[in-house]
């Protein structure tokens, strides 16, 4: 029992140091739509094939921990994956993990453990019939399908939360759909490698894996971790629960005591989800740096009004540091200025005159040949 505990610890550890080296590498290059090549593109980044690496043997850890520990037993502990990043955000992210984005990690992690641990699938058939098979494929691209749809459809912008949170939930539905395809492999180990290639399980969970691969990658680098991961922690378990129980006819328990308690989990999962919606850690990434200090709508709304500048009054360019600074002196004459050097006597005496006029001019001119 030990051993499982801490082989499914060991595995959170990885899955959650998966997401942050592959949310790193896929930072920088957000696909506008989507892209059938990004997992080629990212390929290129070391740091993207460390999380992919990281992601194998927390793949493997998990396997171990399942040959020494039931089910019941390692996959509530995995839902601790979600605390891990958190503790990733906290070292090494942008900003600052507040107590509320703690309470609310803590909230959906022990909520989704809580509810696997109460329900506790056990039991059902080592195989499913193909039909069924059929009809959950059907029902799990359709989810992806629509997931794509709103995130890359009319409205959508690279590189949102919204975006991230969507292809997230899709994401983590297709690995609980991953999930049912590797039981029903390994139901096949046992009867030699003749049998594991023969069966059609082996190149479903190939292909599905590398298209869910593909998904996972455009959600962590459509936004924020924080937006993408809760889909990867919660839904995966979920779905992966659901569909034990309709493929392979598992069953939980379903007395009113756990009906409860099952409720109370998810309720609290809900809330947690809800909480961390308005964190800054997934509304704060999205911002544009030009941005990050320009005050929100209501905040500017409940801001008092700026007071008005007054407009700085020219200074005479005539002015030098030697001479002093004069007041205006007001003049009664219009005719002299109020400041400025003093003027010729002959314009004063001229604009105290006023215009010359018409008569004036023609006596004076009459009157000059009868004086010659």
């Amino acid at each position: 029992m030990e051993e499982a505990i801490l082989l499914a610890v060991a595995a959170s550890l990885c899955t959650a140091t998966s997401s942050v080296c592959q949310r790193t590498g896929a930072r920088s290059s957000p696909p506008a739509g989507f892209d059938l090549w990004l997992v080629f593109r990212l390929a290129r980044q070391p740091v993207w094939l460390l999380g992919i690496a990281s992601m194998i043997l927390g793949f493997v850890f998990q396997l171990t921990g399942l040959r020494y520990g039931d089910l019941a037993l390692v996959q509530p502990i995995l839902a601790a994956e979600l605390l891990f990043v958190f503790g990733y955000l906290a070292l090494a992210g942008s900003r600052r993990v507040k107590p509320r984005d703690w309470l609310a990690a803590v909230a959906m992690s022990a909520g989704i453990g809580v509810f696997l641990c109460v329900a506790s699938p056990s039991g059902g058939r080592p195989h499913a019939p193909g039909s069924w098979w059929l009809l959950a494929g059907l029902a799990t691209l359709g989810v992806v399908v629509l997931a794509l749809a709103v995130a890359f459809g009319p409205g959508s912008h690279p590189g949102t939360s919204q975006r991230a949170a969507v292809l997230g939930c899709a994401t983590g539905i297709a690995w609980g759909f991953i999930a049912a395809v590797i039981k029903e492999l390994s139901s096949h180990l046992g009867d030699g490698l003749g049998a594991i290639y023969s069966t059609w399980s082996l190149y479903v969970l190939i292909a599905a894996g590398a298209a869910t691969m593909l998904l996972a990658s455009h959600a962590l680098a459509a936004g924020p971790l924080a937006a993408s991961q809760p889909g990867f922690t919660i839904l995966d378990p979920l779905a992966a629960s659901l569909l034990g129980v309709f493929l392979f006819g598992e069953h939980i328990r379903t007395n009113v005591l756990d009906l409860a308690a099952e409720a109370l989990a998810l309720a609290l999962v809900i809330a947690g989800a809800a909480a961390l919606s308005r964190s800054g850690l997934i509304t704060g990434e999205n911002r544009h740096p030009s941005r990050e200090h320009q005050p929100t709508a209501s905040s500017a709304a409940n801001s008092p009004p700026a007071t008005p500048r007054r407009p700085l009054r020219r200074t005479n360019p005539k002015l030098t540091a030697a001479e002093p600074c004069r007041p205006r002196a007001l003049s009664r004459d219009p005719a002299i200025p109020a400041d400025g050097p003093s003027p010729d006597p002959a314009l004063v005496t001229a604009a105290r005159a006023g215009p010359p006029q018409p008569g004036r001019v023609d006596h004076d001119r009459e009157s000059e040949p009868a004086a010659a």
